[in-house]
């Protein structure tokens, strides 16, 4: 997409340099970073995520065992960032108390400004075109609509939102079962490549409970979820201003399956976790599906009714600056993730990867701030 600063090889040595994986050590795999990787032991999974396994292997997908791997596909163990029941964030990681520039501050209901010789934002993919929309950089009509003064008319500003939409298959298991809501959970993953798909890994799925942050809900009447992700979707959707103000969330239009070829692949993850359900390895643990039925399965069209009323997100948004040269009428910000037609700003965070990434974005954002680093050095 005219990035070649963002090759494989060109990026590899950032992902290594930020983990110290504990569990494989070879030439891939970072070992000295301050970020420890390691993966539940299959001895330590609950019964229910066995079924899961054996019956993902059963329907033919192998066993995965390095889901990092370049080459991984199929069934495996999920690599975690968590310590002693910690997820390690970067603030415990990487950050240290460093003095903000070039932004203006509200702190104790009064504002100031602090000022740089450069500017980084890394807000996220949805506060960094919020912000830049507020500032003034963005596309110019939609500014104006909210009566923002324009200081660079950038429409691709808030574009190309990007995201991973899953959908739950929600269970109730048999009067007999007790799950640990403390887990181990979400602890294997199935990667395949959806039927005639030029795209590798395209389909994600996952098993899990349905408590717990982020995505718990203390109100589900579910005892146990098994959801299926589209990792590279088609479609798009669009980030904008609902308001001037500062306080006052954006909208997010995602535009989850308007393109017939994201329906068609998530139609297929369903039907296959409908399968997966069906092996005798969960036989002793599963009593009835709750909102799937047979109903929903029987066409095309009943499927795609049932999909649009149980999408999700996985909280991967993604796009929103989008990286490009300046003759993409689309891109935010240069392969070096410098604004397009201004000095001294750069957007360094998931709102500048032309597509989502067909993976959880946590590593990859860790990344780009180690590549940009150095560029800043």
């Amino acid at each position: 997409m005219g990035n070649d600063e963002w090759s494989f090889i060109k990026v590899l040595p950032y992902f290594r340099q930020i983990e110290n994986d504990l569990d494989i050590r070879d030439d891939f795999h970072g070992s000295t970073g301050p970020i420890e990787i390691r993966r539940h032991n299959r001895e330590d999974e609950q019964p229910v995520q066995g079924a899961f396994y054996d019956a993902c292997v059963a329907a033919g997908f192998p066993e995965d065992p390095d889901v990092n791997h370049p080459e991984a596909t199929g069934v495996g163990l999920m690599p975690k960032n968590t310590s002693d029941g910690v997820r390690m964030s970067m603030t415990l990681t990487h950050l240290n108390p460093n003095r903000a520039t070039g932004v203006e501050v509200e702190s104790g209901g009064d504002r100031f400004v602090v000022e740089g010789e450069e500017i980084a934002l890394c807000g996220g993919a949805v506060a960094s075109p919020h912000l830049l929309m507020l500032s003034g950089i963005g596309p110019a009509d939609h500014l104006r609509e909210l009566g923002i003064p324009v200081v660079h008319d950038l429409p691709g500003v808030g574009r190309n939102l990007r995201d991973h939409p899953g959908v739950r298959v929600s269970l109730r298991v048999k009067d007999d079962v007790v799950l640990d809501p403390n887990g181990p959970w979400t602890n294997l993953t199935l990667r395949y490549t959806a039927s005639g798909s030029p795209t590798r890994n395209d389909i994600m799925i996952s098993q899990a409970y349905p408590s717990g942050p982020p995505y718990g809900d203390v109100s589900a009447d579910d005892d146990l979820r098994i959801t299926c992700f589209l990792e590279l979707p088609k479609g798009s959707g669009e980030l904008r201003l609902a308001s001037a103000d500062p306080h006052v969330y954006p909208t997010l239009e995602y535009g989850y399956m308007e393109d017939a070829w994201d329906r068609q692949r998530m139609r297929e993850g369903v039907r296959l976790c409908v399968k997966l359900l069906e092996h005798p390895a969960y036989q002793p643990y599963i009593k009835e599906r709750i909102n799937l039925s047979n109903e929903d399965l029987v066409s095309d069209e009943s499927l795609d009714a049932w999909i649009v009323g149980n999408l999700t997100t996985a909280i991967h948004m993604s796009g929103t600056c989008k990286m490009g040269p300046a003759s993409d009428p689309v891109a935010v910000v240069d392969q070096y993730c410098r604004v397009h037609g201004l000095e001294g700003l750069r957007v360094v965070d998931t709102s500048v990867m032309p597509d989502v990434v067909r993976a959880n974005t946590n590593a990859t954002a860790i990344m780009i701030g180690e590549r940009v680093s150095d560029w800043f050095k």
